[in-house]
Protein backbone atom coordinates (compact mmCIF):
# COMPACT_ATOMS: atom_id res chain seq x y z
CA UNK A 1 0.00 0.00 0.00
CA UNK A 2 1.38 4.01 -1.23
CA UNK A 3 -0.25 5.37 1.28
CA UNK A 4 -0.02 5.37 5.70
CA UNK A 5 -3.87 6.25 5.72
CA UNK A 6 -5.22 4.96 8.82
CA UNK A 7 -6.78 0.94 7.78
CA UNK A 8 -10.96 1.54 7.81
CA UNK A 9 -12.08 -1.19 9.88
CA UNK A 10 -15.50 -1.81 7.22
CA UNK A 11 -18.34 -0.22 8.31
CA UNK A 12 -20.63 1.95 7.18
CA UNK A 13 -17.55 3.57 5.49
CA UNK A 14 -16.11 4.22 1.80
CA UNK A 15 -12.39 4.14 0.76
CA UNK A 16 -11.06 6.03 -2.27
CA UNK A 17 -8.07 4.47 -3.38
CA UNK A 18 -6.17 4.55 -7.26
CA UNK A 19 -4.02 1.77 -8.80
CA UNK A 20 -1.13 3.90 -9.69
CA UNK A 21 0.57 1.03 -12.46
CA UNK A 22 -2.80 0.41 -14.27
CA UNK A 23 -4.52 4.50 -14.29
CA UNK A 24 -7.79 2.83 -12.50
CA UNK A 25 -9.21 4.45 -9.81
CA UNK A 26 -11.99 2.87 -7.58
CA UNK A 27 -13.96 3.11 -4.08
CA UNK A 28 -14.64 0.11 -1.49
CA UNK A 29 -17.70 0.45 0.14
CA UNK A 30 -18.89 -1.24 3.58
CA UNK A 31 -22.60 -1.12 5.37
CA UNK A 32 -23.64 -2.73 8.36
CA UNK A 33 -25.84 -0.19 10.45
CA UNK A 34 -26.88 2.28 7.87
CA UNK A 35 -28.14 -0.35 5.28
CA UNK A 36 -29.92 -2.72 8.41
CA UNK A 37 -31.56 0.61 9.35
CA UNK A 38 -33.09 1.02 5.64
CA UNK A 39 -33.55 -2.26 5.38
CA UNK A 40 -35.45 -3.40 8.64
CA UNK A 41 -37.14 -0.28 9.05
CA UNK A 42 -39.71 -1.50 6.19
CA UNK A 43 -39.32 -4.76 6.72
CA UNK A 44 -38.99 -5.66 3.23
CA UNK A 45 -39.66 -9.38 1.94
CA UNK A 46 -35.72 -11.08 1.54
CA UNK A 47 -35.54 -10.90 -2.29
CA UNK A 48 -37.01 -7.13 -2.15
CA UNK A 49 -34.45 -6.62 0.58
CA UNK A 50 -31.26 -7.77 -1.36
CA UNK A 51 -32.35 -5.68 -4.57
CA UNK A 52 -32.50 -2.42 -2.37
CA UNK A 53 -29.35 -3.27 -0.72
CA UNK A 54 -27.66 -3.00 -3.82
CA UNK A 55 -29.34 0.02 -5.52
CA UNK A 56 -27.86 1.81 -2.29
CA UNK A 57 -24.77 0.19 -2.82
CA UNK A 58 -24.50 1.61 -5.97
CA UNK A 59 -25.48 5.20 -4.98
CA UNK A 60 -22.39 5.13 -2.12
CA UNK A 61 -19.91 3.95 -4.51
CA UNK A 62 -20.55 6.99 -7.10
CA UNK A 63 -21.81 9.26 -4.82
CA UNK A 64 -18.51 9.51 -2.93
CA UNK A 65 -16.86 11.41 -5.70
CA UNK A 66 -19.50 14.40 -5.18
CA UNK A 67 -18.26 17.42 -3.63
CA UNK A 68 -19.67 18.88 -0.25
CA UNK A 69 -22.90 19.66 0.16
CA UNK A 70 -24.03 18.11 -3.29
CA UNK A 71 -26.55 15.29 -3.64
CA UNK A 72 -26.23 11.85 -5.57
CA UNK A 73 -30.09 10.03 -6.27
CA UNK A 74 -30.47 7.18 -8.40
CA UNK A 75 -34.03 5.69 -8.92
CA UNK A 76 -35.24 2.76 -10.86
CA UNK A 77 -38.81 2.49 -12.39
CA UNK A 78 -39.93 -0.74 -12.78
CA UNK A 79 -42.63 -2.71 -14.50
CA UNK A 80 -43.34 -5.74 -12.55
CA UNK A 81 -43.35 -6.70 -9.14
CA UNK A 82 -40.82 -3.85 -7.49
CA UNK A 83 -42.37 -0.49 -9.18
CA UNK A 84 -40.02 1.92 -7.67
CA UNK A 85 -36.11 1.90 -6.13
CA UNK A 86 -35.40 5.40 -4.88
CA UNK A 87 -31.67 5.98 -3.13
CA UNK A 88 -29.67 9.20 -2.08
CA UNK A 89 -26.55 10.43 -1.27
CA UNK A 90 -25.86 13.27 0.73
CA UNK A 91 -22.23 14.31 0.82
CA UNK A 92 -20.90 15.46 4.26
CA UNK A 93 -21.96 19.16 4.73
CA UNK A 94 -18.61 19.81 6.69
CA UNK A 95 -15.09 18.07 6.54
CA UNK A 96 -15.37 16.39 9.34
CA UNK A 97 -19.56 14.74 9.34
CA UNK A 98 -20.44 11.52 7.95
CA UNK A 99 -22.23 11.21 4.51
CA UNK A 100 -25.86 10.45 4.50
CA UNK A 101 -28.00 7.98 2.84
CA UNK A 102 -31.53 6.75 2.15
CA UNK A 103 -33.49 4.39 0.59
CA UNK A 104 -37.05 3.17 -0.38
CA UNK A 105 -38.57 0.18 -2.75
CA UNK A 106 -42.10 0.37 -3.28
CA UNK A 107 -43.74 -2.95 -4.62
CA UNK A 108 -46.98 -4.79 -5.11
CA UNK A 109 -47.17 -7.54 -2.13
CA UNK A 110 -49.94 -9.05 -4.64
CA UNK A 111 -47.57 -9.60 -7.30
CA UNK A 112 -44.87 -10.49 -4.96
CA UNK A 113 -46.60 -13.72 -3.28
CA UNK A 114 -45.52 -16.79 -5.23
CA UNK A 115 -43.25 -15.12 -8.15
CA UNK A 116 -40.17 -16.59 -7.00
CA UNK A 117 -38.48 -13.29 -8.82
CA UNK A 118 -34.91 -11.67 -7.76
CA UNK A 119 -32.92 -8.95 -8.12
CA UNK A 120 -33.09 -7.05 -11.28
CA UNK A 121 -35.95 -9.79 -12.23
CA UNK A 122 -38.36 -7.91 -9.85
CA UNK A 123 -38.10 -4.86 -11.86
CA UNK A 124 -39.90 -6.41 -15.06
CA UNK A 125 -38.02 -3.80 -17.39
CA UNK A 126 -38.03 0.05 -17.03
CA UNK A 127 -35.89 2.68 -17.04
CA UNK A 128 -32.87 3.91 -14.45
CA UNK A 129 -32.46 7.50 -13.89
CA UNK A 130 -29.78 9.21 -11.93
CA UNK A 131 -29.62 12.84 -10.47
CA UNK A 132 -26.77 14.96 -9.72
CA UNK A 133 -27.90 18.06 -7.45
CA UNK A 134 -25.13 20.21 -7.40
CA UNK A 135 -27.11 23.13 -4.74
CA UNK A 136 -26.78 26.61 -4.63
CA UNK A 137 -29.69 26.79 -6.94
CA UNK A 138 -27.98 25.02 -9.57
CA UNK A 139 -29.99 23.13 -12.34
CA UNK A 140 -29.27 19.86 -11.46
CA UNK A 141 -27.83 17.12 -14.05
CA UNK A 142 -30.28 14.32 -14.93
CA UNK A 143 -29.34 10.54 -17.09
CA UNK A 144 -31.33 8.13 -17.93
CA UNK A 145 -30.60 4.29 -19.13
CA UNK A 146 -32.70 1.27 -19.87
CA UNK A 147 -33.02 -1.43 -17.16
CA UNK A 148 -30.18 -3.70 -19.19
CA UNK A 149 -28.36 -6.60 -18.11
CA UNK A 150 -28.22 -8.79 -15.46
CA UNK A 151 -28.07 -6.67 -12.65
CA UNK A 152 -28.52 -2.96 -11.89
CA UNK A 153 -25.02 -3.06 -11.27
CA UNK A 154 -24.21 -3.85 -14.86
CA UNK A 155 -27.13 -1.38 -15.55
CA UNK A 156 -24.81 1.26 -14.54
CA UNK A 157 -21.77 -0.43 -16.22
CA UNK A 158 -23.86 0.43 -19.45
CA UNK A 159 -24.81 3.69 -18.17
CA UNK A 160 -21.20 5.12 -17.29
CA UNK A 161 -20.22 3.34 -21.00
CA UNK A 162 -23.01 5.06 -23.13
CA UNK A 163 -23.40 8.25 -21.34
CA UNK A 164 -19.94 9.33 -19.92
CA UNK A 165 -17.42 6.91 -21.86
CA UNK A 166 -16.15 5.58 -18.56
CA UNK A 167 -14.91 2.42 -18.65
CA UNK A 168 -16.74 1.23 -14.69
CA UNK A 169 -17.10 -2.42 -13.45
CA UNK A 170 -18.89 -3.15 -10.11
CA UNK A 171 -18.39 -5.69 -7.56
CA UNK A 172 -21.41 -5.93 -5.10
CA UNK A 173 -22.60 -8.57 -2.47
CA UNK A 174 -25.12 -8.26 0.87
CA UNK A 175 -26.37 -10.65 3.03
CA UNK A 176 -28.25 -11.24 6.14
CA UNK A 177 -25.50 -12.24 8.08
CA UNK A 178 -25.10 -12.72 11.96
CA UNK A 179 -21.55 -12.92 13.80
CA UNK A 180 -20.57 -14.23 17.21
CA UNK A 181 -21.87 -12.13 20.21
CA UNK A 182 -24.47 -9.78 17.82
CA UNK A 183 -27.63 -9.84 16.55
CA UNK A 184 -27.91 -10.89 12.96
CA UNK A 185 -28.57 -8.08 10.62
CA UNK A 186 -28.05 -6.62 6.61
CA UNK A 187 -24.63 -5.94 5.11
CA UNK A 188 -23.18 -5.29 2.29
CA UNK A 189 -20.16 -4.23 0.50
CA UNK A 190 -18.90 -3.36 -2.89
CA UNK A 191 -16.04 -2.23 -4.87
CA UNK A 192 -16.39 -0.27 -8.41
CA UNK A 193 -12.92 0.75 -10.64
CA UNK A 194 -13.03 3.13 -13.26
CA UNK A 195 -10.76 3.83 -16.14
CA UNK A 196 -9.88 7.01 -18.09
CA UNK A 197 -8.31 5.95 -21.44
CA UNK A 198 -8.05 8.23 -24.35
CA UNK A 199 -10.94 7.67 -26.29
CA UNK A 200 -11.39 7.45 -29.96
CA UNK A 201 -14.32 8.27 -31.98
CA UNK A 202 -14.16 4.38 -33.72
CA UNK A 203 -15.34 1.34 -32.22
CA UNK A 204 -12.80 -0.85 -31.29
CA UNK A 205 -11.56 -3.59 -33.57
CA UNK A 206 -13.24 -2.26 -36.59
CA UNK A 207 -16.73 -3.75 -34.99
CA UNK A 208 -19.77 -1.90 -36.31
CA UNK A 209 -21.97 -2.18 -33.57
CA UNK A 210 -21.66 -2.01 -29.46
CA UNK A 211 -20.93 -5.54 -27.85
CA UNK A 212 -23.37 -4.96 -24.74
CA UNK A 213 -26.95 -5.44 -23.68
CA UNK A 214 -29.41 -4.54 -26.11
CA UNK A 215 -26.88 -3.19 -28.60
CA UNK A 216 -25.59 -0.50 -26.00
CA UNK A 217 -21.72 -0.28 -25.33
CA UNK A 218 -20.52 -1.71 -22.36
CA UNK A 219 -17.13 -0.93 -20.08
CA UNK A 220 -14.80 -3.60 -22.40
CA UNK A 221 -15.94 -1.45 -25.13
CA UNK A 222 -15.13 1.90 -23.86
CA UNK A 223 -11.82 0.74 -22.60
CA UNK A 224 -10.66 -0.26 -26.16
CA UNK A 225 -11.43 3.00 -27.79
CA UNK A 226 -8.29 4.05 -25.79
CA UNK A 227 -4.73 3.07 -25.84
CA UNK A 228 -4.41 1.49 -22.64
CA UNK A 229 -6.76 -1.52 -23.25
CA UNK A 230 -4.39 -3.90 -21.56
CA UNK A 231 -4.52 -2.00 -18.24
CA UNK A 232 -8.30 -2.47 -17.69
CA UNK A 233 -8.52 -5.82 -18.66
CA UNK A 234 -5.52 -6.64 -15.87
CA UNK A 235 -7.96 -4.61 -13.39
CA UNK A 236 -11.35 -5.97 -14.55
CA UNK A 237 -9.90 -9.86 -14.08
CA UNK A 238 -8.29 -9.68 -10.73
CA UNK A 239 -11.88 -7.85 -9.55
CA UNK A 240 -13.32 -11.14 -10.78
CA UNK A 241 -11.77 -12.98 -8.29
CA UNK A 242 -13.25 -11.06 -5.43
CA UNK A 243 -15.76 -13.38 -3.14
CA UNK A 244 -18.56 -12.20 -1.51
CA UNK A 245 -17.64 -12.79 2.25
CA UNK A 246 -14.76 -10.87 1.17
CA UNK A 247 -16.71 -8.08 0.20
CA UNK A 248 -19.28 -8.37 2.85
CA UNK A 249 -16.37 -8.61 5.68
CA UNK A 250 -15.92 -7.42 8.73
CA UNK A 251 -12.60 -10.39 9.00
CA UNK A 252 -11.30 -8.98 5.58
CA UNK A 253 -10.83 -4.85 6.18
CA UNK A 254 -10.99 -2.96 2.74
CA UNK A 255 -7.32 -1.98 2.66
CA UNK A 256 -5.93 -5.48 3.09
CA UNK A 257 -8.76 -6.57 0.42
CA UNK A 258 -7.45 -4.02 -1.65
CA UNK A 259 -4.02 -5.62 -1.39
CA UNK A 260 -5.19 -9.30 -1.76
CA UNK A 261 -6.96 -8.30 -5.39
CA UNK A 262 -4.29 -5.64 -6.72
CA UNK A 263 -0.75 -5.97 -4.85
CA UNK A 264 1.38 -5.77 -7.60
CA UNK A 265 -0.18 -2.61 -9.18
CA UNK A 266 0.54 -0.26 -6.51
CA UNK A 267 -2.72 0.55 -4.80
CA UNK A 268 -2.92 4.01 -2.96
CA UNK A 269 -5.64 4.46 -0.48
CA UNK A 270 -7.21 8.08 0.75
CA UNK A 271 -8.83 9.08 3.96
CA UNK A 272 -12.31 6.74 4.05
CA UNK A 273 -15.60 8.93 4.46
CA UNK A 274 -17.61 7.42 6.94
CA UNK A 275 -21.47 7.04 6.48
CA UNK A 276 -24.54 6.43 8.01
CA UNK A 277 -28.48 6.77 7.27
CA UNK A 278 -30.06 10.00 7.15
CA UNK A 279 -32.83 11.67 6.11
CA UNK A 280 -34.36 15.37 4.93
CA UNK A 281 -37.57 15.01 5.91
CA UNK A 282 -38.17 18.20 7.96
CA UNK A 283 -41.65 19.14 10.09
CA UNK A 284 -40.91 22.58 9.76
CA UNK A 285 -39.78 22.51 6.03
CA UNK A 286 -43.14 20.55 5.12
CA UNK A 287 -45.77 23.13 7.27
CA UNK A 288 -43.87 26.08 5.33
CA UNK A 289 -45.01 24.36 2.32
CA UNK A 290 -48.58 23.43 2.77
CA UNK A 291 -48.76 26.97 4.56
CA UNK A 292 -48.32 28.76 0.51
CA UNK A 293 -51.56 26.76 -0.43
CA UNK A 294 -54.55 28.82 -0.17
CA UNK A 295 -57.37 27.66 2.82
CA UNK A 296 -59.55 26.17 0.26
CA UNK A 297 -57.08 24.02 -1.26
CA UNK A 298 -56.08 23.12 2.30
CA UNK A 299 -59.14 21.80 3.26
CA UNK A 300 -59.93 20.17 0.16
CA UNK A 301 -56.56 18.05 0.80
CA UNK A 302 -57.66 17.58 4.66
CA UNK A 303 -59.42 14.67 6.44
CA UNK A 304 -61.26 15.59 9.54
CA UNK A 305 -59.62 18.75 9.91
CA UNK A 306 -56.00 17.98 9.33
CA UNK A 307 -53.39 17.21 6.29
CA UNK A 308 -51.06 13.69 7.37
CA UNK A 309 -48.14 12.47 5.37
CA UNK A 310 -45.39 10.10 5.74
CA UNK A 311 -41.82 9.71 5.04
CA UNK A 312 -41.18 6.68 2.83
CA UNK A 313 -37.38 7.10 3.33
CA UNK A 314 -37.53 6.93 7.43
CA UNK A 315 -40.97 6.14 8.20
CA UNK A 316 -41.82 9.89 10.25
CA UNK A 317 -45.40 10.74 10.44
CA UNK A 318 -46.50 14.02 10.28
CA UNK A 319 -50.18 15.53 11.13
CA UNK A 320 -51.12 19.19 10.50
CA UNK A 321 -54.26 21.19 11.59
CA UNK A 322 -55.64 23.31 8.70
CA UNK A 323 -57.22 26.22 10.58
CA UNK A 324 -53.50 26.10 11.78
CA UNK A 325 -51.67 26.25 8.68
CA UNK A 326 -54.58 28.66 7.36
CA UNK A 327 -53.48 30.92 9.72
CA UNK A 328 -49.82 30.63 8.69
CA UNK A 329 -50.71 31.03 4.71
CA UNK A 330 -50.18 34.75 3.52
Amino acid sequence: MTDATPSMDGADAVLPFQLDRLDVRGRVARLDTAIDTILTQHDYPTPISGLLAEATLLTVLIGQTMKLRHRFSLQARGQGVVTLLATDYFAPETEDAPARVRAYAGYDEAAFEGSGLEGIALLGGGVMGVTIDQGGGRQPYQGITPLSGASLAECMEIYFAQSEQIATRFAVASAFASEPGKEPGWRAGGIVIQHLPKASPLMPGGQDAPSGADNLMNADDVAAMGETVDDWTTAATKLATVEAHELLGPHVAPDRLLLRLFHEDAPRVYAPQPVEFGCTCDAAGLRSLLSGYAKETLAEMAEDGHITADCQFCGSHFSFAVDDLATETP
